[in-house]
């Protein structure tokens, strides 16, 4: 069995450009408020949400490893 990832938005950053919902369709859906969500907070490890969390231009999407909560994105500096 493979990593499982607990994906968060920040709405507080969030300017609903969409790009994780082109990205990742699967992943992210956009409320009424255009601020995203992921379709489920707690998913199989996929290279869609990755690089729909890379792609975010304002950097509010946050993944984090479900078991130890150690950060997969933004990478740790």
């Amino acid at each position: 069995m493979g990593d499982r990832w607990r994906i968060e938005v920040d709405r507080g950053v969030c300017i609903g450009a969409g790009m994780c919902v082109s990205t990742a369709p699967g992943g992210f859906r956009l409320d009424t408020a255009r601020q995203s969500h992921p379709v489920e907070p707690e998913a199989d490890a996929s290279e869609a949400v990755l690089a729909a969390a890379e792609g975010c231009p304002v950097e509010a999407i946050a993944i984090r490893l479900s078991e130890t909560g150690e950060q997969v994105f933004p990478p740790d500096d």
